[in-house]
């Protein structure tokens, strides 16, 4: 009976979606594998398949690789600490090429590239600083006729083209029939920064086929929620953490970040529009079909950080967005109205000169915040208390949106989440799955240097830590909540990570996020102490644990070759958790 039952495991997981065929598994951004083979039963049992090693990480621990591959027909696709594109057989870790795009050792992040394909030809497109790249699948070879020379400048194209300003892409975009959609990483001010409008690419020329304002342009929608000229000065507003596809409405589902300037909006008073908003688009032609805001004039950093989840809310077609806040919002997928309550609340103004905060922000009432949204200092030891008491004593502190200040505004989820771009994992049945972090920042103003193009600037990106570098705030400092969407509540919620520092379950600080299957197990690295923890999707235990070469600071891919099933995660360690760098992919399987 377990033998017949071991086959009819392996038959299904034959069956199902073999491949990872995007950074987040699929257009809808869930990070969901049909796979069964691997199962609650036998995950103990994981063993390392392969181990591939680049050769490129910084001995200094300042490269790292935020890279989820895709795996498309047995090849697996990623990129190095140093922005080289590689395929390697995802059966056995066996390099086939590698693409150099600078010929240099460049530090930078890329979390994932796009596969394209059509009658037989076959692209992978991926980004390393301001460029955008067109490769053969199959020799990894640039595409003389994109581009030029196989390569976009992603800074012109614009319909505003600010000189020296900085737009390229860290996560991947979307493709669409033969469009290449891209977001952009932007810079976020005090100095001028580019608009992050949405831009459609075709995928064989690239030539821009159409570009969505998310600053929008006189005569727009959305255009009076911004001074008159704001839209020539502005930078900002730009989809950093990826984007999801419905393809059956053909609707792309984009979420944006703040406005530039990060901290301080006296030159762009209004709601700003589309900032920190889920914006719906007509993927064939880019225009707007509805919008929501998740957050009005930020002034706190708080991007939407990653891609929404496509799914389904009680047998209706929904989405799902994480925020840095710790919040998720429910929407209907077809016209953007809350699912779950929303409530717009009244919050603290300004006292910055030339600042109008929004009177209220909007709060959703389900399901519970999966982070801690008011600052209370550590109480790991009363002397630690009294350490972090001290430094945070004469700053602003209350909880969620108290402004910028001169004195300093503690903010907790600081710039880092809450959620980030790790993103949250979802299963058919409506469970999310998501890991966050628990670190305050320190928002800062300061007057500008003389002679500045702007009047103030932040004193330093400040996280609040103790002497030894735990976060100052009170713990657990790292956690993994499984959220049961249809009920909007809580299944459960862990304590994620072991702080070696105390014998305290304390959790840790974590980057990169989850995968889950149909075999009910969520798969995740991205704690400081460099495990690899497969738990059972039901009740949050640990099945499995695995010390990796590196931190594990991206999101693991699931697949199927020749009907066996692995698990692969990018150990590249480093950047901002400071463990040793590394460089290597490292995929699980059965014996």
């Amino acid at each position: 009976m377990v033998a017949r039952h071991a086959l009819f495991l392996t038959a299904l997981a034959c069956n199902a979606q073999p491949g990872w065929r995007s950074w987040s598994g699929g257009n809808d951004g869930n990070r969901y594998s049909s796979l069964t083979q691997i199962n609650k039963a036998n995950v103990k049992q994981l063993r390392v398949a392969w181990e591939f090693h680049s050769g490129d990480a910084d001995a200094r621990g300042r490269t790292m690789i935020q890279c989820t591959p895709t795996v498309i027909d047995g090849v697996l696709y990623g990129t190095t600490p140093t922005l080289m594109a590689i395929a390697l057989n995802a059966a056995t870790g066996k390099e086939l090429w590698r693409f150099d795009p600078t010929g240099v050792k460049t530090r930078g992040v890329n979390r994932g590239v796009m596969y394209w394909e059509d009658s037989g030809e076959k692209r992978i497109f991926f980004s390393a600083g301001t460029l955008l790249y067109a490769l053969d699948a199959k020799s990894g070879k640039p595409i003389e006729s994109f581009g030029v020379s196989g390569r976009l400048d992603m800074t012109k194209d614009l319909d505003r083209d600010p000189p020296g300003a900085f737009s390229g892409a860290t996560s991947p975009g979307i493709v669409y029939k033969d469009l290449i959609i891209m977001g952009s990483s932007v810079g976020e001010g005090p100095r001028p920064a580019a608009p992050g409008h949405i831009r459609a690419y075709d995928a064989r020329s690239g030539k821009r086929r159409w570009i969505f304002h998310t600053i929008p342009h006189p005569g727009e929608f959305g255009y009076d929620t911004w001074p008159k000229d704001a839209w020539k000065t502005i930078g900002g507003a730009n989809n950093w953490g990826g984007m999801s596809l419905d393809e059956k409405r053909g609707v792309v589902y984009v979420s944006l970040g703040s406005p530039a300037f990060d901290f301080y909006g006296g030159d762009r008073v209004g709601d700003n529009l589309f900032g920190n908003a889920i914006v719906a688009l007509d993927a064939a032609t880019g225009k707007r079909i509805w919008h929501y805001q998740t957050l009005h004039h930020d002034i706190w950093d708080l991007d939407l950080p990653v891609n929404p989840n496509l799914i389904k809310w009680n047998g209706r077609d929904a989405l799902a967005q994480i925020t840095k806040q710790g919040f998720v919002f429910v929407l209907d997928r077809e016209t953007g109205k809350p699912l779950l309550p929303v409530e717009e609340r009244p919050f603290p103004g300004s006292d910055m000169p030339g600042e109008v905060t929004s009177k209220t922000q909007p709060i959703p009432l389900k399901p519970p915040a999966f982070s801690a949204q008011k600052f209370e200092p550590s109480d790991l030891t009363p002397e630690i208390k009294a350490q972090i008491a001290k430094q945070t004593a004469g700053m602003r502190n209350g909880g969620l949106f108290i402004p910028p200040s001169r004195q300093g505004t503690v903010v907790l989820p600081g710039t880092l989440g809450g959620g980030l771009w790790g993103g949250a994992a979802a299963d058919p049945n409506g469970n999310l799955y998501v890991n966050s972090q628990n670190v305050a920042s320190v928002h800062q103003l300061v007057d500008a240097a003389p002679g500045a193009p702007y009047p103030y600037a932040l004193k330093g990106y400040t996280k609040i830590r103790d002497e030894i570098g735990n976060s100052g705030a009170k713990p657990p400092w790292g956690l993994l909540t499984a959220i049961n969407l249809n009920k909007g509540d809580f299944t459960w919620q862990k304590i994620f990570g072991k702080n070696d520092t105390t014998t305290k379950e304390v959790g840790t600080e974590n980057m990169g996020g989850p995968s889950v299957t149909a075999a009910g197990l969520v798969f995740i690295g991205a704690t400081r102490d460099e495990m690899f923890r497969a738990y059972d999707a039901s009740s949050g235990q640990v099945l499995f644990e695995y010390k990796l070469p590196a931190g594990g600071y991206a999101t693991p891919a699931v697949y199927s070759v020749n009907g066996k099933q692995y698990v692969v995660i990018a150990c590249g360690g480093g950047g901002r958790m400071t463990t040793k760098s590394g460089d290597a992919y490292v995929a699980f399987a059965l014996p």
